[in-house]
C-alpha cells in the first residue's frame, strides 16, 4: 500500500508534464502556422503617358504617346485614358518619359501649330537677338533659363560710352533652333536668342541690339528680385579702386586749421589804437 501511495505523486507529475507539453506544441504550432492573406482587388485604369523624352512645343503623334495601367485610387488630375485623343495635341509644358499626359500640360484644341508660339505667354512676345558665344556665356545659357540684358552704346547727351541694364529676369524661350536641353549638361553655342518680352520690353530689346552691344547675364532661375542700376561710364569704371581719390569736402574741413589773429592799426584823426582781428 505504501508503495502505490509513493507512486501517486510521480504519476500526477507525468500527468501534468505531458498535459503541459502539449499545450505548448499547439501554442507554438499556431504561431508559426501562415497566416490568412487578406487580398484587396483595385481597379486599374489605362492612362495615357509620354513614350520618351517630349519638349514644349511639340506637336504631339500616335508614337509619341503609350498607355500604362494606373490603380484607379492614384489617378493624375486631368489624366487622358485615350491616348488616340491626344493625336496634333501641343505640349505647352516638357514630359518625362512615362509622365502622365494632362490637360493642363496641353494647349487649347484651337492651337495646331507647335513650336515656340504655343508656349509665348498670353501678352507676351517673343523676340530674336543675334548672339556668340560670349553673349551667350559660352553656351550655358539654355531654353529655360532666365537673363538679364545689358547694353553698351553710347549716350546722346553725354556723348560718351555707357553700359547700362535694360531689362531683368527675361525668359530664354529658345537657343537656335533648341527648345530643350540637350539632356547632358554640355554646352551648346548657339548664334540666336529667343527671348520673351512685353511688347514695350520688345522695343528696348531691338532698339539696344541696332544701336549698342547686348551682352547677357545668366541668373539663377529663383532669384526674382529687381535690380535699379545707374549704368557704368568710362570714367566711372575707371575710377573703381583707385589709389587717389578726392576727399569728401566735409573731411576736408574737419582738417582744417585756424588761422593766427591778425593786429590792425585804427587812426581816427589824431589818435591811434591797435585791435587784434580773428579770422
Amino acid at each position: 500500500m505504501r508503495r502505490w501511495k509513493a507512486l501517486i505523486p510521480v504519476a500526477l507529475a507525468l500527468i501534468i508534464s505531458v498535459a503541459g507539453s502539449g499545450l505548448l506544441y499547439k501554442w507554438l504550432k499556431s504561431q508559426t502556422a501562415p497566416r490568412e492573406t487578406v487580398k484587396v482587388e483595385s481597379e486599374a485604369v489605362p492612362v495615357a503617358v509620354a513614350a520618351a523624352d517630349l519638349p514644349w512645343g511639340t506637336k504631339i503623334k500616335s508614337e509619341m504617346i503609350k498607355t500604362i495601367p494606373f490603380l484607379k485610387e492614384s489617378l493624375p488630375a486631368g489624366y487622358v485614358e485615350n491616348a488616340a485623343t491626344l493625336h496634333g495635341r501641343v505640349l505647352i509644358a516638357p514630359l518625362k518619359t512615362n509622365e502622365p499626359v494632362t490637360e493642363h500640360r496641353l494647349a487649347p484644341t484651337s492651337v495646331t501649330v507647335g513650336g515656340v508660339s504655343a508656349v509665348i505667354k498670353p501678352g507676351k512676345r517673343a523676340i530674336a537677338v543675334k548672339g556668340d558665344k560670349v553673349i551667350g556665356i559660352s553656351g550655358f545659357i539654355l531654353p529655360g533659363n532666365r537673363v538679364d540684358v545689358l547694353v553698351t552704346m553710347t549716350d546722346p547727351r553725354t556723348k560718351s560710352e555707357v553700359t547700362k541694364l535694360v531689362l531683368e529676369n527675361v525668359p530664354v524661350l529658345a537657343t537656335g533652333t533648341q527648345l530643350q536641353e540637350n539632356g547632358k549638361d554640355e554646352p551648346a553655342p548657339v548664334d540666336v536668342y529667343t527671348l520673351e518680352v512685353a511688347p514695350e520690353e520688345g522695343e528696348k530689346l531691338a532698339l539696344a541690339a541696332a544701336r549698342g552691344k547686348l551682352q547677357f547675364a545668366l541668373r539663377n532661375i529663383t532669384d526674382g528680385e529687381t535690380v535699379r542700376t545707374r549704368g557704368a561710364t568710362i570714367s566711372q569704371t575707371l575710377a573703381s579702386l583707385s589709389q587717389t581719390s578726392s576727399k569728401p569736402v566735409s573731411e576736408k574741413r574737419r582738417r582744417w586749421a585756424p588761422k593766427q589773429s591778425v593786429t590792425v592799426e585804427v587812426i581816427k584823426g589824431n589818435e591811434v589804437s591797435k585791435k587784434k582781428m580773428k579770422p
